[in-house]
């Protein structure tokens, strides 16, 4: 009868493998928190969001959330600091051609448009930050930084506009981009009061396409080269 055979055994992984494992595990971990805490504060607030409920989400501890966050404000900081790296990472995807300037801002305000109303989270966290007066987003490293991108497309579209002398040369990126934020902002934001008050369904498909005509037609007047006549 021949001897049982002996247990394969497991390769042993060199340092740097064991490191490389262990990085991988950590930024796994902590995506998993972030993910889980875009969840909580985005239907609780930041007053209403609790450690332990993302902590079980995430299916971590709570003391991992302060090891990587230090505490839950560095953990909402941090949460704000992803959703608008989303917002660029998905910017960065669309398709700008400096050679049709009037398309390319039509692209500009049909993406804004459509990632505040794809993507409520970023506009509940937002306002949840609003409510305590940007102090968890000042504490981020070059949190200027993080509007700059968009800022910088639609500069890039403006420019190449008045070189053609479609677009105004006096109009600034910066008040653009405040256009578009504030038109679309403004009606995800509201939407359920807006409704109400205005006696019509503002979260319809057919409301979604007219308003962003609607925008766009906005944008481009305003920065038209020759601003129609006023009557």
């Amino acid at each position: 009868m021949s001897p049982a055979a002996a247990p394969a055994r497991r390769p042993r992984l060199a340092p740097a493998q064991r490191t490389g494992v262990r990085e991988a595990s950590a930024q796994a971990t902590r995506e998993a928190i972030l993910r889980a805490a875009i969840a909580e504060f985005a239907k609780n607030g930041y007053a209403g969001g609790r450690v332990e409920q993302i902590s079980k989400t995430a299916n971590s501890h709570d003391r991992m959330i302060y090891y990587y966050f230090g505490n839950k404000e560095g953990l909402f900081a941090a949460v704000l600091g992803e959703i608008y790296r989303r917002f660029n990472v998905a910017e960065a995807e669309l398709e700008i051609d400096l050679e049709r300037p009037v398309e390319s801002l039509r692209a500009v305000v049909s993406f804004m448009w459509n990632y505040y109303r794809r993507h409520p989270e970023f506009i509940t966290l937002l306002n949840s930050e609003n409510l305590h007066r940007g102090k968890h987003i000042g504490k981020l490293m070059g949190a200027r930084e993080y509007s700059s991108p968009a800022v910088d497309v639609i500069a890039r579209v403006l420019a190449s506009g008045a070189a053609r002398g479609l677009f105004r040369s006096d109009v600034t990126a910066r008040d653009i981009y405040l256009l578009v934020a504030a038109m679309g902002y403004f009606y995800c934001s509201n939407r359920y009061t807006l409704s109400a008050f205005l006696g019509e369904k503002l979260a319809t498909p057919p409301a979604h396409a007219h308003w962003e005509a609607f925008m766009a037609d906005t944008v481009l007047r305003t920065v038209a080269a020759t601003p129609p006549a006023v009557l």
